[in-house]
C-alpha cells in the first residue's frame, strides 16, 4: 500500500495539471450531491386536483366542498413522529410599493400622518396614546424593556410587552421598546416624537427622550405579570372572606412583593391585596374569580410602594403566585374499559393538544390519540401510548375526516378554529415542532403557498364530514374556549359524562396554558396571505358558517372574517 501511495505521489510530481484537475472534478461532484440532498428534502403534502368551483372559493357549493375530503386522505394523516397568531397577527409594516412611495414625503409631519392613520386601523391591537416625557434616570415606563438599533417595529415592541402582560408599551429613539403596567410622566408635544422606526420608516418611534406610547388592548388581563405572579385582577370581597381566603396577615408596610412572597411561603396560588392587609387562598366557588371589577374601585397606593396599588377592604387587588394548584392535577386511567369510543376531532392546528391538556386537567382521566407521538407521550400525555381502541382514555385526538374513520366512534367534540390562525399554526408545527416556528425562508419559498393550496380545502371538508357522518357532535370554537373556557369546558366534560366539580374546574382555569403556548417572540411581522388565498378561504368560511346554522347551531365567529 505504501509503495502504491509513493507511486502516485511521484506521478503528480510530474503531472501537476492532472493533480489539480481531478482536484477540481471531486469537490464538483461534493458540491452536486449536496445541492441534490438541499432540493430533495421533506415531500410536500399532496392534494387533490380542485374543481373550478373550489379555486373561486365564494361560490363553492356545499356538497362541493364535501367531496374535496377524499382527495386529502394522504394529507389528514399525521406523521408518526409528530401549538397563539392570536390578536398580535396583523403587522404596521407596508409592502415594499407602498414604503417607495412614502420616501416622497419624508418629512417629520408627514410620517406622523401616516402613523397617525396605521394607528386608528391598529385599534383592535393596540390603541395610541400619544407622545410623553422619559428620563434615562426614572423612567416613564419601569417594566421590561430592549433594544434594536436595525429592526425596531411598533409591532415588535407591542408584540413583546403584550406577551409578558404589560398594560403599555412605548418606543423611544427609533429603536428602543419600553413596557410598563403604569405610565409615571406627562405628555409631550407630538411633534417631538419624531424618529423613524429602524426596522420601518413608516411609522415613528418616539424620539430623544421622548416615547410614543400605546395602550394594548388586547393584553388578556389573566396574563399580566407582575415579577413572578399573574395578574389576576380587581374583584369584590367574598361575603365569607376568612373562609374564601383562610391565610391573612396585617402589613402595614404593605407591597405586591410583600404579599405575593407571604402566600407563596403558605403554599397557596392566589395573593390578594386588601389595603393593609393580605389574604391568601384557593380559587372556589366561594372566590370563583369570574366576575371583575373596574381597576379604578382598587386603585388604593401602597403604604410602603408609591406607584403600586394595594386593594381595599371592599375590592381586592388579586395575583397568582408561582405555587401549583394541585387539586386538578391527579390523571390515571379509566378504571375500566370505556364503552363508547367519544372522539376529540379537529383540524391539525386548532388546538387539539391544548384541548387534551384541559380535559385531562378537568376530568382527571388520560386522552388517547388515533395516532402515536413521542414528544407529546414525553410531555405527559400518557394515553398516547395506548392503541386509539383500547377503551382506557376518556377521548381520542383525531384529525381524520373519512365517513369510515368518522362512524367508528360513538359520538365527538367538534374543535372549530378560525382557519388561517389554525393553518399558520399548522404549518409552524409541521416546519418547528409543536411549540416552534417555522423559518423565515419556509414562509417566503414555494412551501407556504403550496401548504395553503394543500390544506385550506381540508379545513372546510373536515368540519362538514364531522357535521355529515358523525352520531352526536358536540361543536365547540377554540375562540369561545379560550374567551369562556369555563363554560365551554362544562360543555366538553358533560359530554364524555363525566361528574367533574366545580372547584376542579376553577382549578383547571388557573393551569390553562400548560407547555403548549408559543412564545410571541418570532411571531411573523407581516401578512402572509396573499388577496387570491383570502378570497378563497372566505369561501370555506362562508360553506361551513352555512353547514353549522343548517343544523341550527352557531355560525362560525365573527372574526373569522378578515377586516
Amino acid at each position: 500500500m505504501a509503495k502504491l501511495l509513493l507511486k502516485l505521489q511521484r506521478y503528480f510530481r510530474r503531472k501537476p495539471v492532472r493533480f489539480f484537475t481531478l482536484l477540481a472534478l471531486y469537490l464538483a461532484a461534493g458540491s452536486l450531491v449536496f445541492l441534490h440532498s438541499g432540493f430533495s428534502g421533506e415531500p410536500t403534502v399532496p392534494g387533490s386536483p380542485r374543481s373550478p368551483a373550489a379555486a373561486e372559493g365564494p361560490g363553492l357549493p356545499y356538497l362541493g366542498v364535501m367531496q374535496l375530503s377524499r382527495g386529502f386522505k394522504a394529507a389528514a394523516t399525521m406523521p408518526a413522529g409528530g401549538r397563539r397568531h392570536g390578536p398580535w397577527f396583523k403587522s404596521t409594516s407596508k409592502e415594499p410599493s407602498d414604503r417607495g412611495k412614502s420616501r416622497d414625503n419624508g418629512g417629520p409631519r408627514s410620517r406622523a400622518l401616516r402613523s397617525r392613520s396605521g394607528r386608528e386601523k391598529e385599534e383592535d391591537r393596540a390603541r395610541y396614546l400619544g407622545c410623553y416625557e422619559d428620563n434615562t434616570r426614572q423612567r416613564t415606563l419601569r417594566g421590561m424593556s430592549f433594544f434594536d438599533y436595525k429592526k425596531m417595529t411598533v409591532f415588535r415592541c407591542q408584540d413583546n410587552c403584550a406577551e409578558r402582560g404589560y398594560l403599555y408599551a412605548g418606543l423611544e429613539f427609533g429603536a428602543e421598546c419600553y413596557c410598563g403596567h403604569k405610565i409615571q410622566a406627562s405628555n409631550a408635544s407630538e411633534s417631538e416624537c419624531n424618529m423613524e422606526c429602524k426596522g420601518e420608516r413608516s411609522n415613528t418611534c418616539g424620539g430623544i427622550n421622548r416615547l410614543s406610547i400605546y395602550r394594548l388592548e388586547l393584553a388578556q388581563e389573566s396574563a399580566r405579570r407582575y415579577g413572578s405572579a399573574i395578574f389576576r385582577g380587581c374583584f369584590r370581597r367574598p361575603e365569607n372572606v376568612s373562609i374564601a381566603l383562610p391565610a391573612s396577615q396585617l402589613m402595614l408596610n404593605m407591597s405586591v412583593d410583600k404579599c405575593v412572597d407571604f402566600c407563596t411561603e403558605k403554599e397557596f396560588p392566589l395573593a390578594a391585596l386588601a389595603g393593609t392587609t393580605c389574604r391568601c387562598g384557593f380559587p372556589s366557588t366561594l372566590f370563583p374569580l369570574h366576575e371583575r371589577e373596574d381597576e379604578q374601585l382598587c386603585a388604593h397606593k401602597c403604604a410602603a410602594e408609591e406607584f403600586e396599588s394595594c386593594g381595599s377592604a371592599e375590592f381586592l387587588l388579586v395575583y397568582q403566585t408561582q405555587v401549583q394548584d394541585n387539586r386538578c392535577m391527579d390523571r390515571r386511567f379509566l378504571p375500566s374499559r370505556a364503552k363508547q369510543l367519544v372522539a376529540l376531532a379537529s383540524f391539525p392546528g386548532a388546538g387539539n393538544t391544548w384541548a387534551r391538556h384541559l380535559i385531562e386537567l378537568a376530568t382527571g382521566f388520560y386522552t388517547g390519540s388515533y395516532y402515536f407521538d413521542g414528544s407529546l407521550y414525553n410531555k405527559g400525555f400518557k394515553g398516547e401510548r395506548d392503541h386509539w381502541r383500547s377503551g382506557r382514555t376518556i377521548c381520542i385526538k383525531t384529525h381524520e375526516s373519512g365517513q369510515k374513520e368518522i362512524e367508528s366512534f360513538d359520538s365527538a367534540i367538534l374543535l372549530i378554529r378560525n382557519p388561517y390562525k389554525a393553518l399558520m399554526a399548522e404549518f409552524n408545527r409541521k416546519y418547528g415542532g409543536h411549540i416552534g416556528f417555522a423559518a423565515h425562508a419556509h414562509w417566503k419559498g414555494k412551501e407556504w403557498p403550496e401548504f395553503v393550496a394543500n390544506y385550506a380545502p381540508w379545513w372546510a371538508t373536515h368540519t362538514l364530514d364531522w357535521l355529515r357522518y358523525g352520531k352526536k357532535v358536540l361543536v365547540v370554537h377554540f375562540e369561545d374556549l379560550k374567551r369562556d373556557l369555563f363554560v365551554q369546558l362544562q360543555r366538553m366534560v358533560a359530554l364524555l359524562g363525566v361528574t367533574a366539580c366545580e372547584d376542579r374546574l376553577l382549578c383547571v382555569e388557573g393551569q390553562k396554558d400548560g407547555n403548549f403556548k408559543r412564545s410571541g417572540l418570532r411571531k411573523l411581522e407581516y401578512d402572509p396571505y396573499t388577496p387570491e388565498m383570502r378570497k378563497t378561504i372566505s369561501g370555506y368560511i362562508r360553506t361551513v358558517d352555512a353547514a353549522l346554522k343548517l343544523r341550527n347551531l352557531s355560525g362560525v365567529p365573527e372574526d373569522y372574517y378578515p377586516r
